[in-house]
């Protein structure tokens, strides 16, 4: 009997060490964690993290331009651009002192100095006067005319305001505080509020627009990442395409969210492994080969079971993305790129299989779940417009993130709009190469005297 308790109690000690070990290993692995080795964002890691990098060995040579370095000089405005010119001639010779003449110079040298003029606000102010009737006595005010604002903002200011809170990403206070000291224009928290709504509204048909575009292209990237609104809980998505990126704030990243959001299945999405996009068939997909890189080098690291074959599918994923480099610097045509994947793909596969027969923690799921993707992982090879990585909508949401950490979210569905439609303009414009400014100033002019909407899309659309 003695014996029996004896062994239960081994048996619930060893199983409570295994479970201790297990979960030192998961808080262990959890630590190393940066963005070399799993989807954190660089802006995450640690001082110690960073210095742990490889970094080119020291040089010797001093911070700065070295010495027969060709000098960068800023370029000089056209002369259209100028406002004024001032000639300058010399009086008398720099070496001897004798008086010279004031003779042309037909290249002289040029220097520009760049100011503000002194700014004044432009205020029309419109009287209405009244005027009593004859026959039954009433008095008529005359009313405001059509495409003068009912608020104090005109189109120009209106888009300063977008390009300062959504855009810039200043603060409401900080925005308050510009217009007072710069323009010597006063303007309330609430005032500067109804402004930003009267431009979301005025954006709002060209961001439309631009979805139904986007979710129409042959090849789009989307990605996620948190967002509040009130304190509560929202999923901030990206649709990005190489000229034109939209931004959805939902309210979860459910798959039925996902799917209302992306619509039906048409053209490669490039995307994570994320579950919500099960409904997107895979043979129209095409995975994150930098996440697949990043989840590698992390089971490398742990240096336990698996770690060998992890660090096999490390090294041929490095492989993989050598070979592309190459194509897309044009140093590999892309039929010899097809040809020299073909043994990478088998090999890939390979170790996939043999990593989810292993039956390591975490390490054999990990195989297993990306085998299920299996169709979805070789599109950027099978297809020219497909590139193996999602970096576009990573790089497309990290402006959104900053201003998340910065303002800690929204606070109504109207400053969720706001803020989603006032990205989508300025990340779109930007890829296009266009003003922003300039664009909300003729969007909000448009939308106040009941003209079509500014066109967001490319020309070519």
């Amino acid at each position: 009997m003695a014996e029996d308790w004896r062994d239960a109690r081994i048996a619930e000690l060893q199983a409570a060490l295994e479970r201790a070990l297990a979960r030192i290993e998961a808080l262990e692995a959890q630590i190393r964690q940066n963005s070399s080795n799993s989807s954190k964002p660089p802006s995450s890691d640690t001082p110690e993290q960073r210095r742990g990098r490889d970094k080119p060995a020291p040089t010797g040579r001093k911070p700065g331009g070295q010495p027969g370095h060709k000098p960068q000089r800023r370029d000089l405005l056209p002369p259209e651009r100028v406002s004024r010119t001032v000639e300058h001639y010399p009086h008398e010779c720099a070496h001897c002192g004798t008086a010279l003449a004031a003779v042309e110079d037909r290249e002289p040298f040029r220097h520009q100095v760049v100011d503000l003029p002194e700014i004044h606000a432009d205020v029309t102010e419109h009287r209405l006067h009244a005027a009593e009737c004859a026959e039954c006595g009433r008095r008529t005010r005359a009313s405001l005319p059509m495409g003068v604002p009912r608020s104090m903002f005109g189109p120009r200011l209106l888009a300063l305001v977008a390009l300062l809170t959504g855009v810039c990403r200043v603060s409401r206070r900080q925005a308050v505080m510009f217009l007072e000291d710069v323009l010597s224009i006063r303007v309330s928290l609430g005032a500067l509020s109804e402004g930003e709504q009267r431009v979301s509204q005025a954006v709002a048909p060209a961001v439309d627009e631009a979805l139904d575009f986007t979710l129409a292209q042959p090849v789009k990237h989307a990605d996620a990442t948190s967002w509040a609104t009130g304190g509560a809980y929202r999923s901030l998505w990206t649709i990005s395409t190489a000229l034109v990126t939209v931004f959805v704030i939902a309210k979860d990243g459910s798959r039925e969210t996902v799917r209302r959001i992306l619509g039906k299945v048409h053209g490669i999405l490039v995307s994570d492994r994320a579950t919500v996009f099960g409904f997107w068939a895979m043979k129209w997909r095409q995975i994150c080969w930098a996440h697949l890189l990043r989840k590698f080098a992390g089971f490398v690291e742990r240096k336990g079971a698996g770690s060998q074959i992890a660090r096999e599918l490390q090294g041929t994923t490095e492989i993989v993305f050598h070979y592309w480099h190459r194509v897309r610097d044009g140093t590999m045509t892309r039929r010899a790129f097809r040809r020299w994947m073909k043994p990478i793909r088998a090999r890939v596969e390979d170790l996939l299989e043999r990593g989810a027969r292993l039956g390591a923690r975490g390490f054999s799921g990990t195989c297993s779940d990306i085998l299920d993707h299996r169709e979805a992982l070789w599109a950027f090879v099978d297809r020219d417009d497909v590139d193996p990585t999602n970096n576009l909508a990573e790089r497309d949401l990290r402006p959104f993130v900053l201003w998340r950490k910065t303002s800690n979210g929204t606070q109504s569905e109207r400053g969720e709009r706001y803020a989603e439609r006032i990205m989508t303009v300025a990340h779109t414009l930007r890829k296009q190469r266009r003003s922003v400014f300039q664009y909300l100033h003729r969007a909000c002019a448009n939308h106040l005297y009941d003209n079509p909407p500014e066109p967001l899309l490319p020309s070519f659309a």
